[in-house]
């Protein structure tokens, strides 16, 4: 028999490379499609996946304790297939930033910008072999993650008929939440349920606290051309996105290439630790309008309140509140108090029908004759832009109104939408509203003028990125005090907001009424003592705040000398302690003093509060001026009632703070000479 040589050794060596060549191959375009990235402090650990059907889901814990189960994540899209599943992870890219950025104005100045990122490039296996990639950045204080869709041959125009990110939540934890669809827009009493048994598809933030003591808010960041979110119970301790839709039913209309907003996830262990996190911030662009030295924080009063008490009038009437020589009252008051600027609401034509002209004052309102006092005296006029939900009329008229503005040198402009639909027949918070917000943002920014969005979006922190969009409303403020129906907001109302709203960015609530039971509206009153009016000045935080009563309300009170001593621009701010709809504390820093402020509110039980006084600076003894409520004061009978006094502090003082029934205290801290 013919011998032939062993070449089996060989063979099995070739097919050994072969095998070896095809499996990195395939690891290459199809790598194991589980991957976890850890927060910098590695307390926080968020693992994306694929199931065995190509869906992308992802789940997340703190320590061991989960946060999230397995959540979907994915789109369902109007003519087209879904993008549901039949996924691959063709390529995982993970990044680290350790940065800090100066805020040109804001709660804080300096931010530290800390995560660590894990970037999901996906692609269907079948069909249309489609491309969306998903990007997560975890920080200590929370995640976030948003889809990205680059640009293909196979997916260019889209319409998205629903977004399925889900929040599977590890317990029936406890939401306080609002109704995301009410004509009233976002301005509701907040209210506090399991999950379980959400009934409403409610707005975010939606701030949740755990079975096992730790608190979550969801909300979103970045928000640009794309319908806002909201969420609904879909069973099982589970949330899904609910984008918000046009009047046709489509949620957004869009193309590729397209990023969406982040989807935000706030976790800490307490719940003044949700306040105190900066995450929303780093999620948005950096500022893109350079120069923006223009951009001036600052108090103000203003023809507002007298028109919600009914003492004055928005339309020409005898009573029209804005008129020369009420304005100039106005600017007198302001100038003398060291106030910055002055709001006018009502001065333009077409308050009796809702034809509103952004460019023709009223017969009685000389706006040349105002603006040129106000300029000799020192103050900014704020001007008033209610469309009343008409945005077709008012893009009609957005360059000429803001040119009127420029020409009188009016850099400052509040905006409002009252109205249940946008043009009859929009949402405020759906794609087209989202856009056009953002064209008055940069209109006005093109003519420096600074702008407070009334009946807006609520924020997701495109201040960064367009620094002129300073404050809003987006929740029911005080007004609601002055004529609602419901008895006004009760005394928790203020203590829920900087958990939920006011996670989200500044709010324009217009704290500082002084006269509380208000004698010409015997049927409702503020439910609050005066000294829980001041202290919201430091715990609602605004870069454009409202000193809102009548002018002769503060005259001669010796605790207007608060509202005129405290800033509303600060170096560091942080929430110190509190408890959702209970109290809060919070202390803030001056960026133009060495000063620090303290406010402190409670609900409608009375409270003792210590505070430990260790953020003061050491070796340095401070002035404490303290604005207390007296011994007897209670907001249902007694709401006036304020103690005044002064006492020498340093870092080791504890102060021990007794809070009346819906009662606070505010706090002025000066290094001693």
């Amino acid at each position: 028999m013919k011998k032939y040589p062993n070449i089996f050794p060989a063979i099995s060596t070739v097919f050994l490379i072969i095998a070896a060549i095809f499996i990195l191959s395939r690891c290459e375009e199809n790598p194991t499609t589980s991957r976890t990235v850890v927060s910098p402090d590695e307390t926080l650990n968020v693992t994306f996946y694929l199931d065995h059907e190509g869906k992308p889901f992802y789940s997340a814990k703190l320590g061991e304790k989960p946060l999230f189960y397995k959540s979907q994540l994915g789109f369902e899209l109007k003519g087209a297939p879904n993008l549901l599943d039949d996924f691959v992870a063709t390529r995982f890219d993970r990044d680290q930033v350790d940065q800090t950025w100066t805020q040109p104005w804001g709660e804080q100045k300096e931010i530290r910008n800390n995560y660590r990122e894990l970037k999901i490039e996906l692609k269907e296996q079948h069909g249309l072999h489609r491309k969306m990639n998903i990007i997560f950045r975890v920080y200590n204080e929370g995640f976030a993650f948003r889809y990205e869709f680059p640009g293909q041959e196979n997916l260019k125009d889209f319409e998205i008929s629903n977004e399925v990110t889900g929040f599977a939540f590890s317990g029936d934890h406890t939401a306080w939440s609002i109704p995301a669809y009410g004509d009233n827009r976002y301005e509701y009493l907040y209210t506090s349920h399991p999950l379980s048994e959400l009934t409403d598809t409610v707005c975010t933030p939606l701030t949740l606290e755990t079975k096992s003591g730790n608190y979550i808010s969801i909300h979103e960041a970045a928000l640009v051309d794309y319908a806002s979110m909201s969420l609904y119970h879909s069973g099982n301790n589970k949330l899904r996105c609910d984008l918000v839709p046009w009047s046709d039913g489509v949620k957004v209309k869009t193309s590729a290439p397209r990023v969406t907003p982040w989807r935000t996830v706030l976790v800490s262990s307490t719940a003044a630790g949700l306040m105190n996190s900066r995450m929303l911030l780093n999620l948005n662009e950096p500022n893109q309008l350079g120069d923006v030295s223009w951009i001036k924080p600052t108090k103000f009063v203003g023809i507002w309140w007298s028109l919600h008490l009914g003492k004055e009038t928005w339309q020409y009437s005898p009573t029209h509140g804005a008129n020369t020589q009420n304005v100039m009252k106005y600017i007198d008051f302001a100038a003398k108090a060291g106030i910055g600027a002055v709001l006018v609401e009502g001065w333009n034509q077409g308050w009796e029908d809702w034809k509103f002209s952004f460019t023709k004052p009223y017969p009685d309102f000389d706006i040349k004759k105002i603006t040129d006092y106000a300029r000799k005296k020192g103050v900014q006029l704020i001007g008033h832009n209610e469309t009343g939900a008409d945005v077709a009329n008012y893009e009609q008229q957005l360059d000429s109104a803001f040119n009127f503005y420029q020409k009188y040198g009016v850099h400052y402009v509040k905006t409002g939408y009252v109205g249940s639909r946008v043009n009859g027949k929009e949402w405020h918070h759906g794609q087209f509203m989202v856009n056009h917000y953002l064209r008055v943002v940069q209109e006005a920014a093109k003519r420096h003028i600074m702008l407070d969005v009334h009946e807006p979006i609520i924020p997701t922190g495109l201040r960064r990125t367009y620094p002129n969009l300073m404050s809003g409303e987006g929740a029911r403020g005080q007004e609601y005090n002055a004529w609602s129906e419901d008895g006004g907001n009760p005394p928790e109302h203020t203590t829920i907001l900087p958990f939920t709203r006011l996670l989200a960015g500044p709010m324009d609530f217009t704290p500082g009424i002084f006269e509380l039971t208000l004698k010409d509206k015997p049927n409702n009153q503020v439910n609050t003592t005066l000294a829980k009016q001041l202290a919201l000045y430091v715990v609602l935080y605004s870069p454009l705040q409202m000193v809102p009563d009548l002018p002769e309300n503060y005259q001669g009170h010796p605790a207007f000398q608060f509202i005129h001593d405290v800033p509303v621009d600060w170096e560091y701010s942080k929430a110190i302690n509190g408890e959702i709809g209970d109290y809060v504390t919070v202390i803030r820093k001056d960026r133009n003093s060495r000063d620090w402020y303290l406010g402190a509110i409670t609900d409608e039980d009375p409270r003792k509060i210590e505070v430990p006084l260790s953020f003061l600076a050491k070796g340095r003894k401070y002035t404490a001026e303290m604005y207390l409520d007296g011994p007897q004061a209670n907001y249902s009978n007694n709401p006036v009632s304020i103690e005044i006094t002064k006492k020498e502090v340093n870092r080791r003082t504890t102060l021990r703070l007794n809070l009346a029934p819906g009662g606070g205290a505010a706090i002025r801290f000066t290094p001693a000479r």
